[in-house]
């Protein structure tokens, strides 16, 4: 996805861009679990200090995501109110800014998206039969297997019944 924007005709006093930008730009893998469902919208002020291009504003776009403590699906939208972006000029040829777009939504995305947090937020808990805590006997939920034995320590226990016996 491109979006141009050419310095060499860039007015001194700067240049306000709008506009959005298709949910295609995002280009998640398949298997990404985040699905771009929303155009990324930007409304910026451009402006050209020497080598340096530095774009300020606002940038949105709405995602689905899947809740890591319910697995439900739910839509959050990332805004950045104030975003400041600074690209180095290299020459008066145009620049791409749409990459810069894109990468400063996707740094501000959850990590460990939780519905509660999303655009219209639900409840974001587990069912309790199947938290540890909550665990009751008479629950018909089977037990973990208890950890495997770790042979490697057996040497030193039998080092720990030598010094006992002096």
């Amino acid at each position: 996805m491109t979006l141009f924007l050419d310095p060499s005709t860039l007015p001194e006093d700067g240049l306000s861009l709008s506009g959005e930008l298709p949910a295609d730009v995002f280009d998640f893998p398949a298997h990404d679990d985040a699905k771009a469902v929303s155009p990324l919208t930007y409304d910026l002020f451009a402006q050209r200090f020497g080598s340096e291009l530095l774009l300020s504003g606002e940038l949105s776009a709405r995602f689905e995501f899947t809740c890591v403590v319910t697995l439900q699906r739910f839509e959050q939208t990332i805004r950045l109110p104030d975003v400041a972006i600074s690209l180095e000029l290299e020459n008066e040829a145009p620049i791409n800014i749409a990459d810069a777009l894109r990468e400063e939504i996707v740094i501000e995305m959850p990590a460990d998206p939780r519905c509660d947090e999303g655009d219209v937020p639900m409840e974001c808990q587990l069912n309790s039969p199947y938290l540890v805590l909550d665990k009751t006997s008479d629950s018909d939920l089977s037990s973990p297997p208890p950890p495997p034995a770790d042979s490697r320590w057996s040497a030193l226990d039998a080092l720990s019944d030598l010094n006992d016996n002096h």
